[in-house]
């Protein structure tokens, strides 16, 4: 029997994994950054709304696992080994990491997409996922669908349209 197709919606700072034929969604990405990880063989997949850069930044003592680039690309790759996926066989896919207001002086503190950007890139790096596709930067918001029967990535803004990754 043919499993259903469901649209499941990943909030802010969280993440979901889930198998063909189902779509991951996440709206909203300013400068955060979304992270898709995908197994083709498995046709498994999940997706994290990163909000920050770096756990250690986090003020609580109970971290968010989905908030941080860190927590929320090793969370995925945990669910995904749950689900079966050869980790070989892991490629990732992103998008957001918006500048989305502009600020006098140009402190590397404010500019939080490109941030997000990098530790995303250097924490799947980390884990010898490949990046194969990118949608980052500019100053505009950005909807994401990651379809887990084709790999495709679709990314929807106001003013740029709908591209496929």
């Amino acid at each position: 029997m043919l499993k259903d197709k469901s649209v499941i919606k990943v909030g802010m700072a969280e993440l979901s994994v889930s198998k063909s034929p189902d779509t991951l969604k996440t709206t909203g990405l300013g400068s955060c950054v979304g992270v898709c990880v995908y197994d083709a063989k498995a046709k498994v997949g999940g997706m994290a709304h990163v909000m920050l850069p770096d756990s250690k930044s986090a003020r609580q003592a109970t971290t968010v696992i989905g908030k941080y680039s860190d927590t929320a690309i090793n969370e995925l790759l945990k669910r995904l080994s749950d689900l079966g996926v050869n980790r070989k066989n892991l490629i990732a896919k992103i998008a957001g990491g918006a500048q989305m207001f502009s600020f006098a002086g140009g402190s590397e503190i404010m500019k939080i997409g490109h941030r997000n950007i990098e530790a995303v890139k250097e924490d799947l790096l980390k884990h010898s996922i490949r990046l194969v596709a990118e949608d980052v930067g500019g100053n505009y918001g950005r909807t994401i669908e990651f379809d887990l029967d084709t790999g495709d990535l679709s990314i929807r803004s106001v003013d740029n349209g709908t591209k496929i990754l």
